[in-house]
């Protein structure tokens, strides 16, 4: 039996003291400020955000500030790949080191409600990762549908929402698709009010297995959107947003079934056996 790999533990005190700390604040157009203790080698300095699991990197001019810090700003109109940004400091040609966060001022991201007038939405949210470094996490969608209030009901989820970069036209639905089967998808009604939307998922229309949850909002021939939720400041939201499951007597026999969302911050449903 093969051993599953350990976690790399946290930084100890004394190396998070000697690694570069970043304090960074948000606002409300989903632009980021990051503000570091001035280093003491010479030369250029960047603050670097890399794509985990590429190459790309974007480099941001370190500059002083107030205090003897330094300054690096990422502003909104400049594009962020949705993924996970690992964030470090280079001067010159040194080796870039990892950067440890600080004091992230992040309330302007509660409850934000972007325009989506360019026909997408932007979000950005740094966070200190598992092993305490500092990572951004990037979310570009085009369009977007963001998931509301959801209600559980017996033997019903319901599920409200609003749609960016785009139109819920009269042929809009609510399409739940089995993760492992994308071919099996069940259809739910979707009621529209403008850009707002609602529809009530039927547990026991679903057969065992994990279902995504998308948005169409012109019907058929249009797009097919995940349902997320993106507009706060919590990074990963799976185990902070927690809903109740039911059990139900289902055509399938008895299922335990409930909401949750993702890695990603997508909504999906499980159904399992109670």
């Amino acid at each position: 039996m093969a051993l599953a790999p350990q976690p790399a533990p946290q930084h100890t005190d004394e190396e998070a003291a000697m690694l570069p700390r970043a304090d960074c604040i948000a606002d409300s157009a989903g632009g980021l400020t990051f503000d570091l203790t001035e280093t003491a080698e010479a030369g250029a300095a960047y603050l670097v955000l890399r794509r985990r699991g590429s190459d790309e990197e974007i480099s941001l001019p370190l500059t002083p500030a107030a205090d003897g810090r330094l300054r690096a700003a990422l502003p909104s109109s400049v594009e962020l790949p949705e993924g996970r940004w690992d964030a470090y400091v280079q001067v010159a040609d040194g080796e870039p080191r990892r950067v440890v966060p600080g004091v992230n001022d992040l309330r302007s991201l509660v409850d934000r409600v972007p325009s989506g007038a360019g026909g997408h939405v932007a979000v950005r949210i740094p966070y200190a990762t598992k092993h305490g470094n500092l990572t951004v996490r990037s979310w570009l969608r085009a369009p977007h549908a963001e998931a509301g209030e959801l209600h559980i009901k017996e033997g019903e989820l319901s599920v409200r929402g609003r749609m960016y970069g785009g139109t819920l036209t009269p042929d809009a639905y609510a399409e739940l698709r089995a993760r492992h089967e994308p071919a099996t998808a069940v259809r739910a009604d979707v009621t529209a009010d403008q850009a707002e939307f609602h529809f009530t998922v039927d547990y026991g229309a679903l057969t065992e297995g994990v279902w995504d949850l998308w948005l169409r909002p012109a019907g058929e021939t249009g797009p097919r959107v995940r349902i997320a939720r993106l507009f706060d400041d919590i990074a990963d939201k799976k185990l902070i947003f927690t809903y109740p499951k039911v059990t139900l007597e289902t055509e399938h026999g008895p299922v335990l079934a409930g909401p949750y969302y993702t890695a990603d911050n997508d909504l999906s449903v499980t159904v399992s056996a109670p």
